[in-house]
């Protein structure tokens, strides 16, 4: 027979705990007159055999048929009014746990239409904090038999379920919005995901209490993990490859070897993308159609979806002398002309 308490309670804090069972191990026999103890931000619930008995909030309660009509009618009905009672009881802390921290391992794939290669990838982290709100449920739902369950039991859970909500709304935010205004959002994005995330959390006796985001950019995955990722074609990998190589021998001060790799890997691109261009063009049918997508006058960021790059590397050009363009009070004006001059140089 297991042992008989006559007085129940948690007194530890529950420092890094969610619950606690009492007893830890197996079951306890309780009896009318106990005593159970519950400290401010505690509930107990008792359970037998997985169905939950009763829950009480804090304060000193005493098993008795006056003021615990839901355990008493149960002992009444399984024991014929004897005493004692075999039961667990589940110490639920209902505190706010907050600041727990949430990132995207992977980048998460957006569309950024009009921009460079017309996706995105954006990487993020931030906290967020949550709370019990149905002891019964969650002990039910999550918990089971366990002794003691812990914050980081349910972390890994959480932050798939937030992460998920995230992919979900970025991915109907750049229907309308790109890359640049997204990120310019992100106190909204969060209140969003806090209220996608709500009846995943409700399910488990949760409640989400605040979910925010640090920081929201895109992601410095390089041309071949993209390419692993089944992101980019051949051709468009071949020009961000020469793109880099480029870039590595404008930063490589002393020139030499560097610089003539860069050199090179500058005509290299010109002759893909005016390859890849052309081909667009005899597949898009006659050459007056082709042509009708392609203005004779373009702004940068025409130029820019013409050329698949981003616009800073257009103006990046404009600035350096090697693209001709047009300034007109504020803004740059670019023929087709000058562009196709600079793909063959």
């Amino acid at each position: 027979m297991a042992r008989i308490f006559d007085v129940i309670e948690n007194p530890n804090e529950m420092k890094g705990e969610i619950v606690r069972r009492f007893p830890e191990d197996g079951a306890g026999d309780f009896r009318l007159g106990s005593q159970v103890i519950v400290r401010e931000s505690q509930s107990a619930a008792f359970f037998r055999d997985g169905k939950a008995l009763d829950v009480f909030g804090p304060g000193r309660h005493t098993i008795a048929t006056a003021n615990i009509p839901i355990l008493i009618d149960f002992i009444g009905k399984a024991f014929n009014d004897r005493s004692p009672f075999t039961a667990e009881v589940y110490y639920v802390s209902m505190k706010e746990f907050a600041n727990e921290k949430w990132g995207t391992a992977q980048p998460i794939i957006v569309r950024n239409p009009g921009m460079g290669l017309g996706v995105a990838l954006l990487q993020g982290y931030g906290t967020y904090s949550f709370q019990v709100a149905d002891a019964q449920q969650f002990v039910t739902q999550i918990v089971g038999a366990t002794g003691v369950y812990r914050i980081s039991d349910i972390r890994s859970r959480l932050r798939s379920m937030l992460l998920s909500k995230l992919s979900d709304l970025l991915g109907e935010t750049t229907e309308a919005k790109s890359v640049p205004e997204l990120i310019a959002l992100i106190e909204e994005i969060g209140a969003g995901v806090r209220a996608k995330a709500q009846d995943d959390f409700a399910g488990l006796g949760l409640v989400l209490k605040t979910f925010y985001i640090e920081n929201l950019r895109p992601s410095e995955k390089s041309a071949e993990e993209l390419r692993g990722m089944g992101m980019l074609d051949m051709a468009t990998y071949t020009q961000l490859q020469a793109a880099d190589a480029m870039r590595d021998a404008a930063q490589n001060p002393s020139g030499g070897a560097g610089l003539t790799a860069g050199i090179a890997a500058g005509m290299g691109i010109g002759n893909v993308l005016s390859d890849s261009l052309k081909a667009g063009a005899k597949a898009g049918g006659s050459g007056s159609s082709a042509a009708a997508r392609v203005p004779d006058i373009m702004t940068p960021s025409d130029a820019a979806s013409y050329l698949k790059v981003a616009e800073e590397d257009v103006m990046a050009a404009i600035e350096a002398g090697q693209l001709k363009a047009k300034k007109i009070g504020n803004a740059y004006r670019i023929s087709r002309t000058a562009i196709d001059e600079f793909l063959n140089s």
